[in-house]
């Protein structure tokens, strides 16, 4: 019996796949950037029956298209972030708020 985690049809996944090997990396690529693959991960719903983690899947996007790769995460999380919050933003909530108010606010 296996025991990794087991999608379904319609259940929302992450895939990987290897788009470029490094041989076929373009020449002009830095040479450090040359020598790995060139990777991608996608999400969206599984379009297999059923499928586990490790297994070549296909997959449906939001837009659509369906594309093959490793299946890596059965309801992967959304993990983007783009670091803490600058200071001059956090009070753009509020300031708003007080100018659709009417209200004039002076810093």
């Amino acid at each position: 019996m296996r025991t990794e985690k087991k999608a379904k049809c319609g259940d929302w996944v992450q895939i990987h796949q290897i788009v470029l090997t490094p041989e076929q990396r373009a020449p002009q690529v830095p040479e450090d950037t040359s020598r790995v693959p060139l990777e991608m991960k996608a999400k969206g719903e599984l379009v297999e029956p059923e499928a586990f983690v490790g297994d070549e899947v296909s997959i449906r996007t939001a837009i659509g298209r369906t594309i093959k790769g490793r299946l890596i995460a059965v309801d992967p999380p959304c993990d983007i972030s783009y670091g803490p919050t600058p200071p001059e933003l956090r009070s753009v909530g509020s300031e708003l708020r007080g100018i659709l108010a009417g209200e004039v606010t002076k810093r």
